[in-house]
């Protein structure tokens, strides 16, 4: 029976946390990913938010406010164009740098999600499971929820300045009816890479998540996926179907005599496992509070593995259920604790006498009382 690279990391892992002086010795591989994890482990999560800020920046549904990140610092020349050409060509160029900042990050994001996968699973979590918590799941479908068809048929370039073209040969003289016919192509491969690589994340974060699936019901992105799908690209189908499936038990089975045709299509295309219930199964009483102990459970499990392998703690869980080390020595001499410097604040030392006055000598104290009841306690 086939068994994936993930479970059994899964299970060594729960084996070195069970048995941790027979099978917790460290067997670290020495690789580029893993140095890259280790150093980026400490300030992931402001990495990660980082860049989806830049990523909501660059949508084209975003509004512009006053507190976002301006990414068209670099494009806006500092005289605004005053003819027809200048404006144009500027209008071009601020819609083909956005969609350049939306390929470099939507590929960075796969691409580290891809590698720590293929690292180790639990690398994969706990950068899932930021950016899930940073909202990227709306973010993504959010960015799809536009018109998918002109957005990869945009033509924002400009063929006598884009490279080698630019260089080579003599240049041409552009005017407004060159930039207006200037590609011909029949889409624009750079959004069509970006649509691809956004769907591919989307499907990695919520495969065999149930809360994460819930989320898409919740977020109702069977409507947005369904337009992606007018895209004629098998890859970008494929996924997309992907995400479908894992949904359609909890759209009910109403939505599935409506969509026939998608249902065909996921029947098609996607690989299907034998006990596998996405065509007849319905679960429409789920929530997505259902399904957090599972998410909790991991983010354990993910916070155990950090602290074993690289001694990094999450400490923004030490209040809710992050463990203390059971082999850790506690310090349990009355001297030395007693002993023990401590920095006391200035608002303290400034305000002693004070607190010292009214919480101590001007309080009563029914000294028999106090004794009598000293006195029970003992016996």
């Amino acid at each position: 029976m086939y068994v994936s690279l993930a479970e059994i990391q899964v299970k060594e892992e729960e084996e070195a946390m069970n048995r941790p002086f027979t099978k917790g010795k460290l067997n670290v591989p020495s690789n580029r990913v893993e140095q890259l994890y280790e150093a980026m482990l400490p300030n992931l999560p402001q990495y990660v938010i980082a860049i989806l800020k830049i990523l909501l920046a660059a949508a084209p549904t975003a509004k512009p406010k006053t507190e976002s990140i301006n990414i068209l610092a670099d494009v806006f020349p500092q005289d605004m164009p005053s003819t027809v050409l200048l404006s144009m060509r500027l209008g071009i160029d601020v819609n083909r740098h956005k969609e350049i900042i939306v390929k470099a990050i939507s590929a960075i994001l796969f691409l580290l999600l891809k590698h720590y996968k293929l690292n180790h699973v639990y690398q994969f979590e706990y950068m899932s499971q930021h950016l899930v918590f940073a909202n990227c799941i709306p973010l993504i479908l959010k960015y799809l929820n536009q018109n998918i068809s002109a957005f990869v048929a945009a033509k924002n370039t400009i063929p006598q300045l884009d490279f080698p073209a630019c260089i080579l040969g003599d240049p041409l003289e552009l005017t407004a009816e060159s930039l207006e016919n200037a590609d011909q192509e029949a889409c624009c491969w750079r959004n069509l890479f970006s649509c691809i690589n956004l769907v591919r994340i989307l499907q990695k974060l919520t495969k065999w998540k149930h809360s994460r699936t819930m989320m898409l019901v919740v977020f109702k992105s069977a409507p947005i996926l369904k337009r992606v799908l007018k895209v004629k690209h098998e890859l970008l189908q494929l996924y997309v179907l992907k995400l479908l499936k894992a949904q359609t038990k909890f759209l009910g089975r109403n939505w599935r005599k409506s969509n026939m045709k998608t249902m065909s299509a996921i029947y098609q295309r996607v690989r299907h496992r034998l006990n596998d219930d996405w065509a007849y199964g319905n679960d429409l009483d789920a929530r997505p509070w259902d399904f957090q102990g599972e998410e909790n459970a991991l983010r354990t499990c993910v916070d155990r593995f950090n602290n074993r392998r690289y001694g990094f703690e999450n400490f923004d869980r030490l209040g809710e259920s992050a463990e203390e080390d059971e082999y850790q020595p506690v310090d349990n001499n009355v001297l030395s604790v007693l002993g023990e410097k401590i920095e006391l604040s200035s608002d303290f030392k400034n305000n002693y006498e004070r607190w010292l006055e009214r919480e101590v000598f001007s309080v009563s104290i029914d000294w028999d009382q106090l004794c009598s009841c000293t006195a029970q306690c003992v016996e």
